[in-house]
């Protein structure tokens, strides 16, 4: 009803279309870069190998990882083939890929 009354209410000037193109612009190239940041960017979290051991374990709020390199994943691989509790159990395969397996 109140556009009737005043034809001019529901306009925008040149400017204010100018604004609300560059900044949809703006959002738009900024959600495009982050999507190909999420798809290409390095996962350093990723498959275990090369000394280091990465091990997902289910958690109550859905998972936990647990990652070592080094030292200390050397230190956990000798752990995890000498136990025999659930971490161990699911760290052994990973220990492997790493090439920290039981020396034989």
């Amino acid at each position: 009803m109140y556009s009737k009354t005043n034809p001019t209410a529901g306009t925008l000037t040149k400017r204010q279309k100018r604004i609300f193109a560059i900044t949809g612009a703006v959002v738009i190239l900024v959600l495009g870069g982050l999507a190909v940041w999420g798809a290409l960017a390095h996962d350093t979290y990723g498959a275990s190998g090369h000394g280091c051991v990465n091990v997902v374990l289910p958690s109550s709020t859905g998972g936990s990882t647990l990652h070592y390199c080094g030292s200390a994943a050397r230190s956990f691989c000798v752990t995890a083939f000498k136990s025999n509790d659930q971490v161990s159990l699911r760290a052994r395969p990973q220990c492997v890929l790493a090439g920290l397996g039981p020396k034989k």
